[in-house]
């Protein structure tokens, strides 16, 4: 009898529609594990910004300033780096990139030099100074990164790793798709009841 009343219980609990229809992502009929899922990553993020931001905080820079030009020291090792080159790896629009470049080349930490097969195009790399400050900060990303990603076995991050890169992408997808229904079929709060 216990149990009868505890069931009648659960099924007079209003239940929320699904936010999936994907059978991967919903478990014994509940898309609880997908929602935790997005909570968690929403958190994950939430704390990356922070040790981005204290990364660049140490050096005097924004967060974003400080991923672009740790960006441009790894990167421009790797042959000619351009800011559409930067920018597709920051998964950041060019116009953006190019403002925040051009702070840095203000203040000093990245040179733009003409390409000298094309006019229009310019090469990025970090200057002495900036070569500086990123190698006196690696001491303390070393130690607060090998924390950050502790918990991770050789495997995962490979698999983690995969995985970002495959929900970058979905991501912008989802974004395109969100903004196309969401103009289309504005909802109108407070009317239901």
């Amino acid at each position: 009898m216990t149990q009868n009343k505890n069931n009648r219980k659960a099924q007079d609990k209003p239940r929320l529609p699904l936010t999936v229809t994907r059978p991967e992502l919903i478990i014994n009929g509940s898309d609880d594990s997908f929602r935790e899922l997005v909570h968690a990553s929403l958190a994950f993020a939430s704390r990356l910004q922070s040790v981005r931001e204290g990364y660049a905080e140490i050096i005097g820079l924004t967060g974003p300033q400080y991923t672009i030009l740790i960006s441009v020291g790894h990167l421009h090792n790797h042959g000619k780096l351009g800011v559409k080159k930067l920018a597709e790896h920051l998964c950041q629009s060019g116009t953006f990139v190019t403002t925040e470049v051009n702070k840095l080349v203000s203040a000093g930490l990245v040179r733009k030099d003409k390409d000298k097969n094309d006019g229009r195009r310019v090469n990025l790399t970090t200057t002495k100074k900036a070569q500086s400050l990123l190698s006196k900060l690696s001491k303390i990303q070393q130690e607060v990164n090998d924390v950050h990603f502790g918990n991770l076995s050789a495997e995962e991050f490979s698999s983690l790793r995969k995985i970002m890169f495959e929900l970058v992408s979905s991501t912008d997808l989802a974004l395109s798709l969100l903004r196309h229904l969401g103009a289309a079929h504005k909802l109108n709060l407070g009317n239901d009841e």
